[in-house]
């Protein structure tokens, strides 16, 4: 029986990444094309269909299940990508369409975080599982869920925003227009904010972040200095994993989930993040969920999910 493959795609501000993908969720071959460079989607979709067929003549595959694309603000019902910030190419953006007339295969799109939810399904920690959550920290805060081994897309497609559900109403002005998102807090920007915030009211701190301006810090900076033990880091971590263990609760009482899952770079801080956000997960939880539900990290490797998600995509059609 000939090997069955599908591509992955993973549309972001800075770069798309795509990878061939075997039916054992292994990605063969990868390439890689700047997406910041275009600011015309037609020109954008004409190279990332010329790359997918240079990726499968490269590997003399000539045949694929289809493509999965995985993008910010993408829909999963009308195979569009609306109004992602991040995008040069604006508006109402039928990709889908567009990458099926090109290649003739079917295409099909979701927003990152569903992709990552879904490729955890298929190919990580969540194989077996009917019932999860996935919430990914980055840049932004995502999530998808799975509920009854299917990803929950909602009446418009758009289900699965955690990252912009209000957690200090009025707080911190987020990208989205409204204030006090979970993301103004919890991302890597968010982390970047807090331990700002908390140095101004530290006068006498004098540890390795003191000298570097607000606008420099970053997530990995300060995880690498509460490794250290560093006072300032470690406060930052203990408010960051209060905050995130709390909203982590409350999604707890939409679906019931088995497990939530986690990942992204500023997880990489390890236990001075997870465990304030598994004590504050414990003590906010309905008592009806109490020893239900599993945090876990992400079985799926950081350089992978992405092209893994979007090819998963392909199972949930």
């Amino acid at each position: 029986m000939n090997e069955k493959y599908s591509i992955g795609v993973d549309v972001g501000g800075t770069n798309t990444d795509i990878g061939l993908v075997n039916e054992n969720g292994v990605i063969v071959a990868r390439t890689n094309f700047s997406t910041a460079e275009y600011s015309d989607i037609n020109l954008y979709m004409d190279t990332m269909a010329d790359k997918i067929k240079a990726l499968l003549a490269q590997n003399n595959v000539s045949e694929i299940e289809g493509v999965g694309i995985g993008a910010p603000n993408g829909n999963y019902y009308t195979g569009c990508i609306d109004n992602a910030p991040n995008l040069h190419f604006g508006g109402n953006l039928k990709v889908k369409e567009m990458l099926e007339t090109r290649l003739g295969v079917p295409v099909v799109l979701s927003n990152d975080a569903n992709a990552a939810a879904y490729g955890e399904f298929v190919y990580g920690g969540g194989r077996g599982m009917k019932e999860f959550l996935m919430v990914t920290v980055g840049t932004g805060v995502g999530s998808g869920f799975v509920v009854d081994g299917k990803l929950v897309h909602g009446h418009t497609g758009a289900a699965g925003e955690l990252g912009h559900s209000i957690l200090i109403p009025e707080g911190r002005q987020c990208t989205c227009g409204r204030k006090g998102c979970l993301e103004t807090y919890t991302s890597a920007r968010g982390i970047c904010q807090t331990c700002a915030e908390l140095r101004d009211a530290m006068p006498e701190y004098n540890g390795v972040l003191a000298s570097v301006p607000a606008d420099k810090l970053t997530s990995q900076m300060i995880g690498e200095a509460a490794q250290t033990g560093d006072v300032l880091a470690l406060k930052t971590f203990e408010q960051t994993g209060r905050w995130l263990g709390l909203a982590c609760a409350n999604a707890v009482t939409f679906s019931s989930p088995e497990a939530i899952f986690l990942m992204g770079g500023p997880l990489k801080a390890g236990d001075v993040f997870l465990k304030p956000l598994k004590q504050s997960f414990e003590e906010h939880l309905l008592n009806i969920y109490q020893g239900t539900v599993d945090i876990r990290m992400s079985e799926l490797k950081a350089n992978d999910v992405a092209i893994l998600g979007a090819a998963a995509l392909l199972k949930n059609k």
